[in-house]
């Protein structure tokens, strides 16, 4: 149902920012907003960036949106894969989102995390951080291994790790198409694709961000390759592009692989973060911790082979 609402603007502003203080939303969510029907004293507005007057009165129209449903907290959906006083090592599975956004409050990595560990409920709270424990994070429909610190030392010393590229990330993923080395590293720099702000695209050096990876082919039937992935650097879907961009699509990839690859894998991509070395934040052991394959990644491979 869409319901029709309106309210009269208290100062002067920006369409967007003034609708988003109204609304107490983000600015990107106000101007969806906007895109979906706004008035400014009856007259239709498109534009987010429209100057508005105090005194105006706006109206706008909103979906009535069911209250997101409520996991139970108490059954995690993740495998531990190693965990002592200082740090925990999962296998995070696809479609698990690691911290709250849009249209995840409540069914978050984060969400158990702060249910089950004290000390990140804590520093949730005393940080105001919707992101307690987490050092790096994993895209939504990527699986595998996912280090998360329990205690603020803990936190200090692997945050210096990746920040100093210390901590070794390997992934292994399916692609369409063979690589024409077998070991090859692709140091392309990322930015926001200016047609679509959700996704990233190889920028030239000023417009990005460094973004560095190892690659090396482990089989291939000609048509398809399996390659393990090594970070250098990790940036936001960093190895998704890079492969896009050089004509190596990850299969399933919603983002940046073929569109027909949907329909036969429709559980996103074949990526899959198998293994993690770093320094134990408090002991300094070196920790070497490999997390498998789930049962889509593997029916999906054995499919390829089959075909």
């Amino acid at each position: 149902m869409i319901n029709k609402k309106q309210f009269t603007c208290t100062k002067n502003g920006r369409l967007d920012e003034i609708l988003a203080e109204h609304l107490q939303l983000s600015r990107s969510q106000a101007q969806k907003y906007i895109k979906q029907g706004v008035e400014i004293d009856g007259k239709k507005i498109s534009k987010s960036g429209c100057s508005i007057k105090e005194g105006q009165v706006v109206t706008f129209y909103s979906l009535e949106i069911k209250e997101e449903e409520k996991p139970d907290l108490d059954i995690v959906p993740y495998k531990t894969i190693y965990e002592d006083n200082d740090i925990l090592v999962i296998n995070k599975p696809r479609g698990l989102v690691v911290h709250p956004s849009a249209g995840h409050k409540n069914d978050t990595l984060v969400n158990y995390l702060v249910h089950h560990y004290k000390t990140l409920s804590k520093q949730m709270e005393d940080e105001n951080t919707d992101r307690p424990g987490i050092i790096h994070r994993i895209d939504k429909d990527t699986s595998g291994l996912l280090v998360i610190a329990k205690t603020p030392k803990s936190y200090i010393s692997l945050a210096e790790q990746v920040a100093n590229h210390s901590i070794d990330r390997e992934y292994i993923c399916i692609v369409h198409g063979v690589p024409s080395n077998k070991k090859f590293k692709v140091d392309a720099c990322l930015g926001r694709d200016p047609k679509d702000r959700k996704k990233r695209t190889v920028v030239p050096e000023e417009q990005g961000k460094r973004a560095i990876t190892h690659f090396t082919l482990l089989w291939t039937n000609g048509k398809y390759s399996v390659l393990s992935c090594k970070l250098e650097t990790g940036r936001t879907h960093q190895i998704r592009v890079h492969l896009s961009f050089f004509h190596l699509p990850i299969v399933g990839d919603p983002m940046y692989g073929i569109e027909s690859d949907q329909k036969l894998f429709s559980k996103g991509q074949l990526l899959h973060a198998y293994k993690i070395t770093f320094n134990h934040p408090i002991t300094q052991k070196n920790l070497q911790l490999y997390a498998p394959v789930d049962d889509y990644f593997k029916s999906s491979f054995e499919n390829i082979i089959n075909k």
